[in-house]
């Protein structure tokens, strides 16, 4: 989905803003580049900031709690100035994007109910307007297009898509939230598992995959849930066969989980609410260690990293 000119205006007494975003469509890592636009009506107007942040619509971590708009990551663009009356001044923008930042496109298709978005803040005296927000496609890496293509093609179905609140266990992570994107399992891999959520984290050298089979029906008691962690790195992204890596970490995740149902059923002292493993040849060090940048085509692109 590539669009240009998007943009959102707020409107109260003495002041216009206007967020015009060159182009909404990026991927994690990219710089989001608009422009601000505010014009003053019969009088002067003191401004003291003007701040930028992207906002989310999180899950908490409470199952039974609401849903709720958070802004995950604020970067200020101008200090004090003045806008004279009747005129009008522009602040451009280039908005660095964490790494982490939740993918809602895929093939061009939103990703289910999962939306983000740029809102404005403007400082006032002595108010304080957070404006409306612009709607940002946030695109994924090279890498996690490739993971996702790869469970479409085996056969997976997506039944959900959100953001939970909360950090993963023994994973290094910059957001206080986790993207969770649900799957229903596909025929090759029925039997040992019925579900199947997919938790991409990410950073500038590379992408950790987490595998978290069956978290759903273990919560209501059905059955116990693993998590199988795997890595990849960003360089050489397309020269990897992604069906047969992929692969290889569904059926190592699935011998696990169904390695730990075994051990359950003759342990009855054994009360795990998951297992994380980590793939043998895909070490979890905790550094990356590699360097890597975004970059390429159309959106502004994503960049490589190298997998074993």
């Amino acid at each position: 989905m590539r669009l240009t000119g998007v943009s959102a205006e707020s409107v109260w007494t003495g002041l216009s803003v206007t967020t015009t975003l060159t182009n909404p469509s990026t991927r994690p890592g990219l710089r989001l580049p608009g422009r601000v636009t505010l014009a003053a009506g019969g009088g002067d107007v003191p401004v003291r900031h003007i701040r930028l942040g992207l906002v989310a619509q999180v899950e908490p971590a409470d199952p039974g709690g609401p849903r709720r708009l958070v802004q995950y990551h604020q970067v200020p663009i101008a200090g004090r100035f003045v806008v004279p009356a009747g005129r009008r001044r522009a602040v451009d923008f280039a908005v660095p994007l964490p790494w982490e930042t939740p993918v809602t496109i895929f093939g061009g298709v939103p990703l289910l109910s999962l939306r983000t978005g740029l809102r404005t803040e403007v400082s006032v005296d002595p108010d304080l307007d957070q404006g409306a927000m612009v709607p940002v496609f946030v695109h994924p890496l090279p890498t996690q297009q490739h993971v996702l293509a790869a469970l479409e093609t085996l056969g997976f179905v997506m039944r959900q898509a959100g953001l939970q609140q909360g950090r993963l266990p023994g994973v290094e992570q910059s957001l206080p939230f986790h993207e969770r994107l649900g799957y229903w399992v596909a025929p090759l891999y029925a039997g040992p598992i019925t579900e199947l959520e997919v938790i991409f984290v990410t950073n500038p050298a590379g992408l950790e995959v987490l595998l978290w089979m069956d978290r759903r029906l273990s919560l209501a008691g059905v059955t116990h849930q693993s998590i199988s962690r795997f890595r990849v790195w960003h360089a050489d992204a397309d020269r990897r066969d992604w069906i047969a890596t992929v692969d290889g970490w569904l059926r190592h995740a699935i011998n696990r989980h169904a390695a730990a149902a075994a051990h359950a059923d003759w342990s009855a002292t054994i009360n795990e609410s998951a297992h994380v493993s980590r793939h043998p040849d895909v070490p979890v060090a905790p550094g990356y260690g590699l360097g890597g940048t975004a970059g390429g085509g159309g959106i502004g692109g994503g960049g490589g990293g190298d997998g074993t």
